[in-house]
């Protein structure tokens, strides 16, 4: 399996995150959280598709919801090769700073 890509662990880690509630409104929200930065939605969607084909998250639709005008949401789902590839990604970034100096920035 290869290393996931920083946008792709940002996005995966936010589907895990969310669980049941990880559609594409929330997964944006979640990224903005995390990240302190605004994200586009196709950005985003890219993301996403690339890791539904990979077979790193699925999705599905939700019920239609009221709040919506009886329309449904995608909801994504991490999969179990997505948290294969989640535990790869934190034990490669791990190895990768292992052993570097401690980095003391110095106040301005």
């Amino acid at each position: 399996m290869r290393l996931l890509t920083r946008a792709e662990e940002i996005v995966l880690l936010s589907v895990w995150r969310l669980q049941d509630d990880a559609y594409s409104v929330r997964i944006r929200e979640q990224i903005a959280k995390l990240t302190e930065k605004e994200w586009a939605f196709g950005a985003i969607f890219v993301t996403l598709e690339r890791l539904v084909k990979e077979k790193l998250v699925s999705s599905y639709l939700s019920e239609p919801t009221s709040e919506r005008g009886g329309r449904r949401k995608r909801i994504y789902q991490v999969t179990d090769d997505g948290l294969r590839a989640m535990v790869e990604i934190r034990e490669f970034e791990k190895n990768m700073w292992e052993g570097l100096p401690e980095i003391n920035l110095k106040k301005s």
